[in-house]
């Protein structure tokens, strides 16, 4: 029994080396991750102090575990079963493909990666480019919402940066748990977004067994009380304006709300508006071929990538003009379907966007833009003010959000036309200004958001005065 026994060295090593795994999987590795674990909820309890709506538990239990929740839940079972039925495979099958499908949706947020690393980046950003610009609308209506309410901010889609400047302006509010679509499933974004609670959905994809998997996960979540962030024109905007909504997502919330519930889902529009839209002229040439499915090459991108890393060590870097978020009316679900009941979620989707649309803010290149629409494609500077005098009065009688340089049309009109010029879009020619050749489409997407604003009725904004937002609401 106590005899040496020889062994070779090899051997020797394996057998050490799988005692050390499994005296770290047993002992060490629970303590650590038990010594984590409470460092985490910690500093969760303090952060949600702050929050205006606290993270919710769901969103903090293990990826794992919710990916067995949503697999197990009776309804997806159903589907299950009849995706097996329908297809003639056996349940193990459908059941295997229905757990690759939650795998893929249900996101593994992280505390430390949003409040820590994703909003200092989204402030940087945002900071870099633009003048940022929140306020107006009905901001203080947030403040009376329940706090056992499920909020889902619906927003219009003008460029990439919307997740980042909305992630950033609603940090002090809560973290927002975004639908995002299969762009956004590239290394290495793919576990970043994860990590930041965004939910992965294929826009695309017809199968009966994944809309059940899907609309699940969206109904938990928003029964638990998870804040939602989603964009209902389902990409972005190709001309400018704030297009029709698409359903899907909103047609999951209002099928399993029971009106009777404790709690209530409330829908807050958020409006976007820029000055510059990073990706505007490949949105320009999408809407004249009609393919939305347009693809940036990584060698363009890391290209003008290094060209603002030089200019801005060179310091001729500008930012691209004001970037502007506002809020619109908040709709309560619980309140439409008293007042409206058996209506269609088309119409619930109709009256969010004309919300949205009451809410888009007037900045100063889209103003100028819309002048010089307006007025024909050339004129002087002084016709051209006189037009946007014309539109600001306009905008003030529709209680239009306004974010201005010095709260007047003179000085917008002037860093307006200003930044056109310096992009190509217009060119001056003694005292007139005119669209230059082959530009009236990029144009046309700029005063897009202003035409479409002074087109809107007064639907879904609160009583306020709009001789206060002239000077734009808070600077950030």
């Amino acid at each position: 029994m106590f005899e040496i026994v020889e062994v070779p060295f090899w051997l020797l090593i394996l057998i050490l080396l799988f005692a050390g795994v499994t005296f770290a999987s047993h002992f060490l590795f629970p303590s650590v991750r038990w010594f984590f674990r409470r460092r985490m909820e910690r500093a969760v309890e303090e952060l949600n102090k702050r929050l205006d709506r606290p993270i919710q538990p769901f969103k903090l239990m293990r990826r794992q575990d919710n990916v067995i929740r949503l697999i197990y839940d009776p309804q997806v079972m159903e589907a299950v079963a009849d995706y097996a039925r329908e297809e003639g495979v056996p349940r193990s099958v459908a059941f295997a493909k229905a757990k690759s499908y939650a795998r893929e949706i249900v996101p593994g947020f992280s505390t430390a990666t949003y409040f820590g690393f994703a909003i200092w980046v989204a402030r940087k950003l945002s900071q870099a480019f633009y003048s940022v610009h929140l306020g107006g609308g009905d901001a203080e209506a947030l403040q009376g919402i329940d706090n056992k309410s499920a909020v889902v901010f619906v927003m219009n889609h003008r460029s990439n940066m919307d997740y980042v400047l909305v992630t950033w302006l609603a940090a002090d509010r809560s973290a927002l748990s975004y639908a995002v679509g299969e762009w956004a499933q590239v290394w290495p974004l793919k576990a970043l977004i994860r990590a930041m609670g965004a939910y992965f959905i294929r826009r695309r994809y017809s199968s009966p067994l994944y809309r059940a998997v899907l609309a699940r996960y969206v109904q938990m979540s928003i029964h638990e009380g998870v804040t939602q962030a989603m964009f209902p024109e389902g990409g972005l905007s190709l001309n400018g304006a704030v297009g029709k909504a698409k359903k899907g997502l909103l047609h999951y919330i209002v099928r399993d709300f029971n009106p009777a519930s404790e709690r209530d889902v409330v829908f807050v529009p958020v409006a976007l508006n820029y000055d510059r839209v990073l990706e505007d002229r490949i949105l320009i040439t999408a809407a004249e071929t009609g393919e939305r499915r347009f693809r940036v090459r990584m060698s363009e991108a890391l290209g003008w990538v290094i060209q603002l890393v030089w200019l801005k060590a060179r310091g001729k870097f500008h930012k691209f003009g004001y970037a502007a978020v506002c809020y619109g009316a908040p709709l309560s679900l619980q309140d439409f379907l008293t007042h409206q009941p058996g209506a269609s979620t088309e119409v619930l989707a109709d009256t969010l966007m004309t919300r949205i649309r009451a809410a888009v803010p007037l900045l100063p290149v889209p103003l100028a833009a819309a002048a010089v629409v307006k007025v024909g494609g050339s004129a002087s500077m002084a016709d051209l003010t006189a037009k946007a005098l014309e539109l600001v009065a306009t905008a003030r009688q529709r209680r239009a959000n306004m974010h201005l340089p010095e709260g007047t049309p003179e000085a917008a009109m002037r860093s307006g036309i200003d930044a056109l010029i310096l992009r190509g879009i217009l060119e001056r020619d003694g005292e007139t200004i005119r669209i230059a050749p082959r530009q009236e489409r990029t144009l046309g997407y700029y005063a897009a958001s202003v035409l479409q604003r002074l087109a809107e009725p007064e639907i879904g904004v609160t009583d306020r005065d709009p001789e206060a937002e002239l000077p734009g609401a808070q600077e950030t």
